[in-house]
This record gives structure tokens, sequence and C-alpha cells, in this order.
């Protein structure tokens, strides 16, 4: 993101305690020199910016000027991705009966799944079928899971193919171990000075020594650890996030098997609480990067499929304690028809969904739902297994729901806000597009608040939170409803529409804490921090997740990891979580 006039902040956060001082710009050397031997070079590297383009900033901008460089920077990778900015509205408006390029894997899923045959040992004979090899699709769909589309696991495959190629077959034996002092640079070291590995956030930015230094870990359920190769040292290391098969994270009430503790970095059992969360499918490396930065906590990954009648796939880094969890009162529906009873003398008997597929930020156009009804109009009751499989195809991409003979609709802004647990009309007051938008990018509201539930046995005379990447208040709605009290927040931003949301449910619910906003995570600074620790103490917990524009799936054109014009603004939670850090430590 670009920072608007003069406001410039200091990056010193991204460098040792002993460099916070910038070099300063060598006279009598040209721009390139200066600029490929600048102190900036190593950290810019290392968040996955390619060499020729930090080179081009640092010549534009000036060595000594950092802040200016991450503009230029960010400024140039998003150049690429103007086209895109019109996607939502596009897909949203000219949604039709035309196949989009993972249509196939689409109809395969349909197939496998109405013939009854979408268990792990038929997608795994499909894939075989399809000309990738057994140990390729078995990998996928360890790494997956075993609900993962015949589309995500080939896509996984290609992913893992790729990876593969870059690594071994760009290699230079000559060079393979010699290293730079750049790559002996890494500017994200916390105080504690542990050794970190790479970054991750883009494969093609890697050198071969960062390749071979990632951390190896998996996802064994009911517990998240981190498995390296026997006998070797850091070349014999490779990074590989395996998603579990379930996405429970550490286990639900009503399991045994789940996990009721977990050993914690030391500097991670340091206040306040934090909470991170964004997509669990991301780009390759994006989570080792997240978990690297956030103190080498493995994430936890759940769907909240197990709290609520629609699928979420999210992964969760945090500190919270995870024993004495509890669910929300009332529980939530857990199927379609128990969340829409009326619905169900529509409901065709060949529509075998029980859940809704992750509740989107865009929904059908009406010119697509009348092609539907205009399709099976035509046809007998029930249709032809081909029109079913189309139907069935465009239902559960766009989560229809039927209200009629032959009918179907997109979902009702009211009718998300109760899947993802706000109160009803919570995001009325302004446009259906934005409400729509602004409940695909929120929390759910009943998993998040199964992981807050902790704090309430903690804090019995309330919290305070630094809510990071605020949205429409899904962390201060599940804080509500769990019956902690919220003494002051400070929420972070960027729309207007979410802040005045939350100023409004704020006023609504009688909250008698002190709510201050600020627009934008990249104006949070030392002052704005210290003012609120000096006036309450301290902060108990940060929350928040960081725009997924970048990492999710259905982002095919610009999904390009945390080096994205959005995504990107991870770097900011942690600067900001890293400040706060140590300011508590001063008072």
């Amino acid at each position: 993101m670009v920072s608007d006039g003069d406001e410039s902040a200091d990056l010193s956060w991204l460098l040792n305690d002993d460099e916070t001082q910038l070099s300063p710009r060598i006279q009598g050397r040209s721009n390139e020199d200066v600029a490929s031997t600048s102190s900036l070079m190593p950290h810019f590297l290392a968040m996955g910016f390619a060499r020729e383009m930090i080179t081009k900033a640092i010549e534009e901008s000036g060595d000594g000027n950092s802040e200016s460089v991450l503009d230029l920077l960010l400024i140039y990778s998003s150049l690429d991705g103007t086209t895109s900015r019109n996607e939502d509205k596009a897909e949203s408006d000219e949604n039709r009966w035309e196949d989009d390029a993972s249509s196939d894997f689409d109809e395969m899923d349909l197939e496998l799944e109405m013939a009854g045959q979408d268990s792990i040992s038929n997608k795994l004979q499909f894939l075989v079928k399809m000309g990738y090899d057994q140990d390729e699709a078995s990998s996928a769909i360890q790494r997956c899971g075993e609900n993962a589309s015949v589309f995500e696991l080939a896509d996984s495959i290609y992913a893992a193919q790729t990876e593969k190629e870059e690594e071994f077959g760009d290699c230079d034996p000559s060079s393979a171990h010699e290293q730079k002092d750049e790559d002996k640079y890494d500017p994200f070291l916390h105080d504690h000075k542990r050794q970190r590995f790479d970054d991750g956030a883009s494969s093609s930015h890697r050198n071969n020594n960062q390749k071979h230094g990632h951390l190896k870990w998996a996802y064994s359920r009911p517990s998240t650890t981190i498995r390296r190769h026997e006998g070797g040292g850091d070349d014999d290391r490779e990074a590989e996030l395996f998603l579990p098969n379930s996405m429970v994270g550490f286990g639900l009430p009503m399991d045994p098997k789940r996990q009721l503790s977990r050993e914690l970095p030391d500097v991670a059992q340091c206040p306040p609480f934090f909470y991170y969360e964004n997509v669990a499918l991301a780009p390759r490396g994006v989570w080792d990067t997240i978990s690297r930065m956030l103190d080498d906590i493995p994430p936890e990954f759940v769907d909240s499929k197990y709290f609520s009648a629609a699928c979420r796939k999210r992964g969760y880094i945090h500190n919270l304690p995870i024993a004495n969890r509890f669910h929300l009162k009332p529980v939530p529906p857990q199927t379609i028809l128990e969340a829409f009873p009326s619905n169900q003398a529509h409901w065709p008997e060949w529509d075998k969904r029980t859940k809704f597929n992750c509740l989107q930020t865009v929904v059908a156009s009406s010119k697509l739902t009348e092609q539907i009804h205009a399709e099976l109009k035509a046809h007998p009751n029930p249709p032809s297994p081909d029109v079913m499989k189309r139907v069935m195809k465009e239902c559960r991409k766009w989560n229809l729901i039927w209200i009629g003979q032959n009918r179907v609709a997109p979902l009702e802004p009211h009718e998300v806000e109760s899947l993802l647990g706000f109160p009803r009309d919570h995001t009325r007051g302004i446009s259906r597009t934005e409400r729509y938008r602004s409940l695909g990018n929120s929390f759910n509201v009943d998993t998040v608040a199964y992981h807050l539930s902790v704090l309430k046995g903690i804090y019995p005379n309330g919290i305070r939170i630094l809510s990071l990447f605020s949205g429409i208040g899904g962390a201060e709605v599940a804080l509500h409803r769990l019956g902690i009290k919220m003494t002051a927040v400070l929420s972070v931003e960027k729309s207007l529409s979410n802040r005045n949301l939350l100023n409004s449910w704020w006023k609504e619910t009688g909250q008698e804490g002190e709510l201050q906003e600020v627009d934008d995570v990249r104006k949070v600074d030392d002052a704005i921090l210290e003012c609120f620790i000096r006036r309450h103490g301290g902060f108990d917990l940060v929350i928040g997740g960081s725009p997924c524009n970048n990492l999710t799936g259905s982002n095919r054109l610009h999904r390009v990891g945390l080096q994205g014009e959005h995504s990107s603004l991870f770097y900011h939670y942690y600067r900001i979580l890293s400040r706060v850090r140590y300011l508590m430590g001063k008072h």
C-alpha cells in the first residue's frame, strides 16, 4: 500500500536493534552501484521483491528513504493488477452458464458426489486415471485434506511439480553452496535473536540456500508439530505444510481426542495475547512465513462447517490457551435446512447439500438464476443427469437456495449475517453490494468466539483490545456474545462504511468502554500506541486478519502471496504487534 502525502512511517522495526540507523548514500558512485550494495536490499529481498525491482526503487527514491522505497515496490507490484479492480463486479454481473478454467474439474467433483463416490480412494483413482502419479496424488490429498475437490488436488500437484522444477532445474551447482552477504542478513529477528528461516513469500525470488532453509512441519490431529529430516542440517530441511484432513484445530468439546495443552516459545508467553487469521488454502510458503514471524507458532486450521451451516477454511495463529474452550449459546443451526426450514418444501431430492460452501464477497446475478429457472422449466422433473449436474454446479459455486419450484436465489444479506453469527441487520445501512463484500471478508463469529472463550475467566473485569483490520467488528461481536466486557478498544479499519457499522453497533448494544478508531494500519505508530497504553494501561489482546485478496484461490490472476498489494499488509500486523510488546515492556 502507498502512504498518502508526506506521512512516512519509520521502517526501523524491520532492522535489528543495532542496525536502526540506515546507511547514508555513498557519494561518487552510480545509482545502480549504490542500490546493489544498499543496506535496504537484504530486507526487501527477504520480503520477496525482485532484485531488479528493488534496484529501480532505490535509484528513484534514494538509499536513505526506506518508506519511499517500500511505496514504490508496492506500486510496481500492483501495476499489473489494475485490470482486476472491477473483477468482482464483472463476475457478479456476468456469471452465466459458460465454464471457467476449473469447469472440467467441477464436473468431475459433481459426478463423484452425485454417484456417492467422492471418497479418498475414488479421488485418488480419478487423479491417477487423469495421468497423475499415484504418489503425487496421495501427497496432494495429505496436503489438502480428504474434503478437497479434484480441482484443488490437481492444482496442488501442479504447484508441487512447479516448485520442484524451480528448485532443482535452475540450480547452479558451482554456486549452490556459496552464501552472499545479503543471504546472511535477516531483518525479521525478534528480540530473542533466534535464527529465522526463508520468507517463502515468492519462490521465484528465493535463492538456493533459502529454498533448502525451510521449516518442514506437518499438522497431525490433534496437534500441530514441526518435523525435520533426521541426521541433517539446514540443507536437509524442506518446508511443506500439510493441511489436516479434518480441520478441527485442537479439537471440539465433544471430541475425545482433542488437545488440551501445547508448548509455546518463551516470547509467545509474554503479554499481550495475539490472534491472527487468514485463508487456509494460501499459496505455498505463505503460512510458513506468517508462522515464522509470529513466534514460530504453527497455525491452527479450522473449518467453520463444524460451527455453522457454511464452510470457511481458515488458519489461526495465536498464543491463547486451548483448554476450557466452550461454544457460544445458543448453538447455531448446523445444516442448511436447519437454518432455513421454510425452504424445505421447495428443495429437490437431488440436491444433497447439507452445508454451504464458503460465503463469498459477491453473489450470483439475476440473469443466472433466470437461466436456471428456464432450464429446469423446459425439462421434466427430475431433470436429466446432465441438466442436474449443471444446475448443481452453479448452486454449489454461488450458494444458491431454493425459493420455489425450479427457482433458486442467492442468500439475502440478513441470511448471510445469521450464518456468520452476526445479529440480524448488522450490516443494514450500506449498499447491498457493500454488505456482501463486508460479510464475505469477516470472521465467522461462532468459530472465533470458541477460540476467544478462554479469555472470559482470565479477564472477569474486562479486556483491552487492539483490533486490526476490524471490518464489521467480528471480534467485538464475538467477545460481546461471550459476555466479555470490553473496557477499551483501539479499532483500525480502512473502510468508512465498516467503521460506521461498528460504531453504530457499539452504541446500540450499550457498550460502556471507550472505542477509539484509526482509519489505516499504516498510521498506527508509537505515538498512537503509547497514548492508548498510558490511558488504559496496555493491551490484553491484539486481534485481526489482514486482507486475503492475494492469497485466496478464487483470485487466479493476482494470487501472488504476501508480496501482493493487499496481502502485504500482514507485515503491518507483525510490526504493530512487535511495537506493542516493546512499548508495554517500557511501561
